[in-house]
C-alpha cells in the first residue's frame, strides 16, 4: 500500500515561487505564507494542519514517536530503551540506531497509511525524540525514556541521536528531531500540577546543559514543552523558550519549531488554573513560543476556535500566528514535502522495516547496552555442553514499554541460550517461578473463567493472571466482564492488574487496580468486576496447583548454572503518569532469587529493567550480576553473546544505583545541589556508582599528563593518558574524565563529568587518549552574583576514572586570573532567587510571563547571600507581594541580618494578590561595613522578588 506525497494531493497547474527549489528557503516560505488567507494560517496551528488544495499543499501532522524504534504505527525494529542506549556510552552506536529508526519512519511515511486519522495526512516525519530530561531521581516513572543523570553524557548522546534522525544532507532532513520535554521534568505523580523548583545554578549547570548542545549545533529541529511547572509557571508559557532555546538556535540560521505536549495547552486552565479561560491560555502559549497545539486529539476546531477568539479579543495578533506558521513551513520544506523529486530520502522502500541490517544492529545495541555489575569469575561461560536453568518471570518473556514499537519477533533469554546450548549438546531448563492457581468462586464452586492462572506478582500487592488455557492475561472490559484475551499488556489504561484482598474467614476478593471495583457474581452467575465495595464482592478460595518457587529451585539444583532474570514490567508501577515508590525488587522476585541461590551457588542474576533497583543482597551473595534495559527483539541473542563472551559487556551505568537503606531526597526536590542528587552531590556510598561496569578484559591506566599546568580563564586544558589491556581477553573500557575545583567559594560538585572515550583493546594493546577541555566550558560555574558562567582562579583536579568512584589517575591545573570580587549589592537590584544557599523555600513565578520569586514552603524560610560587600549601606528596600489579608500586624515580614545581628525587619502588608508587587523599605541598624554573609528570613506567606541595598 502506498499514499501519495502530500505535495501531490492537489497540485495546481500554476507553479508559484514557493515551488522553486532554487530560491532561498526564507523566500519560499515568504511566498507560501503570503498565499494563505488569515483563516488558513490560523488553521495550521493545530497538530493536524489541513490541506490547502488550491495551492497543492497536503495535510500535515506533527509528531511520530521514535524513541527507540518507530512506535504506535505497526511492526518495526525495536531497539533497547533509551536508558539502555545511554548505558552504551557510544555516540556512534546511538547515531546508527537513530539512522535506522528514521529510515523506517520514512518507510511508514511513504508506504504505510496512517492508522489514526488516515484522512489527516501521512504518518509524520517529525520525530518526537530524543528525551533529554535528566534522570535525577531513579524512581521517575519515565526513567526508561532518558539517557543519563549527567548533562554532558545526555547532551552528547542526544545530539548523536538527533544527527542520526536528521541525516547528513545539507538541505533535506530524513526526519526532524524534537527534543523532549522542556524543562526540569522528572516526576509523574500529579505531573500537570507539580512545580519543579529550579534555582539559577541548577537551571544553567544542570537542566539547560542537557538541551543546549543539540540546539546550538543545529542537530535538533524542535522542542516539546513539558507538562510540569517550573518555579510556579507552566512550561508551556515559559519565557525560557525564547530567552534560552531560540537564542541558542540563532547562530544556526534555523528556527526551532516548538510543539506542545498532548492536552497541555488545555491544562493551563484546568487543572492548573493558571489562566481564567482557554482563549487566554492558548494566547499566552502562542506568545511564549508554542508553534503547534497538540490538544483535543483530531478535533482541530476546538483549538482553532480558542485561538480565533484570542485574535478577536486582541490577546494575540496576526504576526504571532504568522511567526508560528512560518516555523512550521520552514520545517516542512526541509523534510522534502515540496521537492519530492529532489528529496534524497523519498525513495526509501518499505523493505527497510525490520530488515536484516536493522536486526543485526538491534542485537549489537542490546549487547553494548549490557552492564556487568559484578563478576567473581563465573563469567564468561566457556562450556556450552553444560545444563543451564533459566529462571524468573523475565527468563522467557520480553516486554514492550509505552513507546516501544510492536516487536516483529521476540528472542528471550531462554531462546538465546537455547540456540547456544542445544547444538553443542547442552541442556536448558526454563521455569518462570510463578505459582499456578485456581480461583474458585464461593457462589458457584466453579473456577474463575473455568481455567487455571499463572500468577505474576509485581510487588505492592499488584498481580497479573495469565490463563493457562489461552495464554492471555485476564483483562477487565468496559462492562466489567473478565476475559483472558490479552497476549501482551500494553495500553494507556492497564486493565490487566489485580489485587487479591483478604476477607473474613480466609476468603479472597478479586479487585481491579484500574477501577478499584471488585469481582462479583451476577444473577446469571457470570462474574464481572462491578462491586463498588467489598460487601458485594464474590468470595474466592485459592487452590495451588503448582508451586512455582519449588519447581524453580528443583530445576536450579539439577543444573550446572542458574541464570535468574528479574525486573519490572514497563506498564506496571513505574510508568508514564506513575512514579515508583521505592527501589526494591518485588519481594516475590527477591525471595525466588534467594531460594535458587541457596541450592545453586553458581547463579547469575540478570536485572532486566527500566530503572535501577537496590540489589544489595544479590551483590553480597552472588558471583555475577548484570543489568540490561528492556532491550528489544534481539535481547536474548545479545545476552547469550555477552554471557558466553562473544561480546564484551561494554555497557556502563548511566545513573547511580543506590543502596536500599539510602534515604533519597523528596521526589519534588529538584535542587540537586542542596538535596544531594546524582553522583555530583550525593554523599552516601552507592551500591554501583555512575559510570560503573566491568569488562572481560582488565585495564591499566597510565599517569594523567597535562600539557600546561597553568592556564588563563580562556585557555584549553590538554590532558592525555595511556590505557592498556593487561588481561588475556579483548575488552572495552569507557575512560571517564571528571573535574572538580579544589578551593571553591561555592558549593561545588564532588566531581563532574567533562569528557569520556570508549575504547576496545585486544590483549596487550595500548592506546593513548588525548582530551581537550576548554576551561570556560568545563571548569566554570554559574555565578549567581553576576548572572553568568564564571571560571574562578585557583586549583582544579582532573580525574581519569573507570566510574565516578573508581579514580585511576589524577592531575592538577591552576587557572590564573583576577580574584572574584565580593558580591556588589549597593545600588543594585538583587534577585531573591540568586541566593547561594537556602532553607525552607519554594521558588515561584513573579508574574505570569517572566521572573522568579521566593516564598516560604512552610511558615518561614531563609536565604543566604555569600560574601556581600555592605560598606556604605544605609537602608534596604524589598519587592514583595502578599495575597489576602492576614491577622495581626506581624503576620508577614522580612528580616535582614549578618553574623547573627538583625539589621532590619520589614513588615509586609497585604498587596491584593500574588502578582500585586509593592516595595517596603527600612533603615539598616548599625550601618554595617565590610564583607558579610547576608541572611534574609521570610516569615509568613510573603513573596520576595528582589531587594536593593542603598
Amino acid at each position: 500500500m502506498s499514499s501519495p506525497s502530500p505535495s501531490a494531493a492537489a497540485t495546481p497547474a500554476e507553479r508559484y515561487p514557493f515551488h522553486d527549489s532554487a530560491l532561498p528557503l526564507d523566500k519560499r516560505v515568504d511566498d507560501l505564507l503570503s498565499r494563505l488567507s488569515p483563516a488558513e494560517r490560523l488553521s495550521m496551528l493545530h497538530q493536524y494542519a489541513p490541506a490547502v488544495p488550491r495551492l497543492g499543499i497536503g495535510a500535515f501532522r506533527t509528531g511520530a514517536e521514535a524513541l527507540h524504534g518507530v512506535s504506535w504505527l505497526g511492526v518495526a525494529t525495536a531497539f533497547p530503551q533509551a536508558v539502555g542506549l545511554g548505558a552504551s556510552w557510544d555516540e556512534e552506536l546511538v547515531r546508527e540506531v537513530a539512522e535506522a529508526v528514521s529510515t523506517e519512519l520514512r518507510a511508514f511515511h511513504h508506504h504505510r497509511p496512517a492508522a489514526i486519522a488516515p484522512d489527516r495526512g501521512p504518518n509524520s516525519l517529525q520525530a518526537w525524540a530524543p528525551v533529554l530530561n535528566l534522570l535525577r531521581d531513579p524512581r521517575w516513572g519515565r526513567n526508561e525514556e532518558g539517557y543519563s543523570e549527567d548533562p554532558v553524557h545526555t547532551a552528547r548522546l542526544g545530539e548523536a541521536f538527533c544527527r542520526g534522525l536528521a541525516g547528513d544532507h545539507p538541505t533535506y532532513l530524513r526526519a526532524a528531531p524534537v527534543l523532549k520535554h522542556f524543562l526540569a521534568y522528572n516526576n509523574e505523580d500529579d505531573r500537570c500540577t507539580t512545580s519543579s523548583g529550579v534555582r539559577p545554578r541548577v537551571l544553567h549547570e544542570y537542566d539547560l546543559a542537557a538541551f543546549k548542545p543539540a540546539i546550538a549545533s543545529g542537530a535538533a529541529t524542535g522542542v516539546m514543552a513539558a507538562y510540569n511547572l517550573v518555579n510556579g509557571r507552566p512550561c508551556h508559557v515559559s519565557p525560557l523558550l525564547e530567552a534560552e532555546l531560540r537564542r541558542w538556535a540563532e547562530p544556526t540560521g534555523r528556527e526551532l519549531f516548538v510543539v506542545s505536549d498532548a492536552e497541555a495547552p488545555s491544562n493551563l486552565v484546568d487543572p492548573e488554573h493558571y489562566f481564567d479561560d482557554h482563549a487566554e491560555g492558548h494566547a499566552a502559549a502562542l506568545k511564549a513560543g508554542i508553534d503547534s497545539f497538540t490538544d483535543h486529539g483530531e478535533d482541530s476546531e476546538t483549538v482553532i476556535g480558542r485561538l480565533r477568539e484570542a485574535l478577536e479579543r486582541g490577546l494575540i495578533d496576526q504576526e504571532d500566528v504568522d511567526l508560528a506558521v512560518r516555523r512550521q513551513f520552514e520545517l516542512r520544506f526541509r523534510m522534502g514535502e515540496f521537492d519530492p523529486e529532489l528529496d534524497p530520502y523519498a525513495k526509501i522502500g518499505a523493505e527497510v522495516v525490520d530488515s536484516a541490517p536493522h536486526r543485526a544492529l538491534a542485537r549489537r545495541a542490546a549487547a553494548e547496552s549490557t552492564v556487568l555489575l559484578k563478576n567473581t569469575g563465573l563469567l564468561p561461560l566457556t562450556d556450552p555442553t553444560k545444563k543451564i536453568a533459566v529462571i524468573g518471570p523475565h527468563g522467557d518473556a520480553l516486554f514492550e514499554d509505552w513507546y516501544s514499537g510492536t516487536l516483529p519477533y521476540a528472542v528471550t533469554v531462554a531462546d538465546g541460550l537455547r540456540a547456544r546450548l542445544v547444538p553443542a549438546g547442552g541442556e536448558l531448563a526454563v521455569h518462570e517461578g510463578l505459582d499456578r492457581i485456581l480461583l474458585r468462586a464461593a457462589t458457584s464452586g466453579e473456577p474463575l473463567n473455568g481455567t487455571a492462572f499463572d500468577l505474576g506478582d509485581w510487588g505492592l500487592g499488584v498481580l497479573t493472571l495469565r490463563a493457562v488455557d489461552s495464554g492471555g492475561f485476564l483483562s477487565v472490559k468496559e462492562d466489567g466482564s473478565l476475559v483472558a484475551d490479552q497476549a501482551v499488556i500494553k495500553s494507556w489504561d492497564v486493565h490487566e492488574t489485580f489485587r487479591l484482598v483478604e476477607a473474613d474467614g480466609g476468603a479472597l476478593l478479586l479487585q481491579s487496580v484500574l477501577t478499584g471495583r471488585y469481582a462479583a457474581a451476577g444473577a446469571d452467575g457470570a462474574v464481572k468486576v462491578t462491586a463498588e465495595d467489598a460487601a458485594g464482592a464474590e468470595r474466592f478460595t485459592r487452590e495451588l496447583l503448582r508451586d512455582g518457587r519449588a519447581e524453580a529451585v528443583a530445576a536450579a539444583a539439577d543444573a550446572d548454572l542458574a541464570v535468574v532474570v528479574l525486573g519490572n514490567h514497563p506498564l506496571i508501577h513505574g510508568r508514564e503518569t506513575l512514579d515508583r515508590q521505592g527501589l526494591a525488587l518485588p519481594p516475590a522476585q527477591e525471595e525466588l532469587l534467594k531460594a535458587v541461590a541457596a541450592v545453586r551457588p553458581e547463579t547469575a542474576l540478570i536485572v532486566m529493567s527500566s530503572y535501577p533497583y537496590a540489589v544489595d543482597w544479590a551483590d553480597e551473595h552472588l558471583p555475577a550480576v548484570l543489568w540490561t534495559s528492556h532491550g528489544g527483539q534481539e535481547t536474548g541473542h545479545a545476552l547469550a553473546d555477552v554471557l558466553f563472551g562473544d561480546a564484551d559487556p561494554a555497557g556502563r551505568l548511566p545513573q547511580t544505583w543506590y543502596r536500599g537503606d539510602d534515604e533519597l531526597p523528596h521526589p519534588l526536590d529538584y535542587d540537586i545541589i542542596q538535596a544531594g542528587w546524582t553522583y555530583q552531590y550525593h554523599q552516601a556510598p552507592a551500591r554501583y556508582p555512575f559510570g560503573h561496569g566491568l569488562s572481560y578484559g582488565t585495564f591499566r591506566y597510565g599517569g594523567l599528563e597535562v600539557e600546561e599546568g597553568v592556564l588563563g580563564q580562556d585557555g584549553t586544558v590538554r590532558a592525555a593518558l595511556t590505557v592498556s589491556n593487561t588481561g588475556t581477553r579483548g575488552g572495552t573500557e569507557v575512560v571517564q574524565l571528571y573535574v572538580r575545583p579544589l578551593e571553591a567559594r561555592y558549593q561545588a560538585p564532588r566531581r563532574r563529568l567533562a569528557d569520556f572515550r570508549k575504547v576496545t583493546l585486544a590483549p596487550g594493546q595500548s592506546r593513548r587518549l588525548v582530551f581537550d577541555l576548554p576551561v570556560a566550558a568545563h571548569l566554570a560555574h554559574w555565578d549567581v552574583a553576576t548572572g553568568t558562567f564564571t571560571v574562578d582562579p585557583g586549583s582544579y583536579q582532573l580525574l581519569a576514572a573507570a566510574s565516578a568512584e573508581d579514580v585511576r589517575a589524577t592531575a592538577q591545573v591552576t587557572v590564573e586570573g583576577p580574584a572574584p570580587a565580593p558580591r556588589a549589592v549597593l545600588g543594585r537590584r538583587t534577585g531573591a532567587a540568586d541566593f547561594d544557599a537556602h532553607r525552607g523555600i519554594a521558588l515561584v513565578d513573579a508574574t505570569r510571563t517572566d521572573g522568579d520569586a521566593v516564598t516560604p514552603a512552610g511558615s518561614d524560610a531563609e536565604l543566604v547571600f555569600s560574601t556581600v560587600e555592605l560598606t556604605g549601606s544605609r537602608e534596604v528596600s524589598a519587592e514583595v507581594a502578599l495575597d489576602g489579608a492576614l491577622d495581626g500586624p506581624d503576620a508577614a515580614e522580612l528580616e535582614f541580618s549578618v553574623d547573627g545581628r538583625v539589621l532590619a525587619t520589614l513588615a509586609v502588608p497585604p498587596t491584593g494578590g500574588r502578582y500585586a508587587w509593592t516595595t517596603v523599605t527600612a533603615a539598616l541598624d548599625g550601618a554595617p561595613h565590610g564583607v558579610h554573609d547576608l541572611r534574609v528570613a521570610l516569615r509568613g506567606p510573603v513573596r520576595l522578588a528582589a531587594f536593593t541595598v542603598a
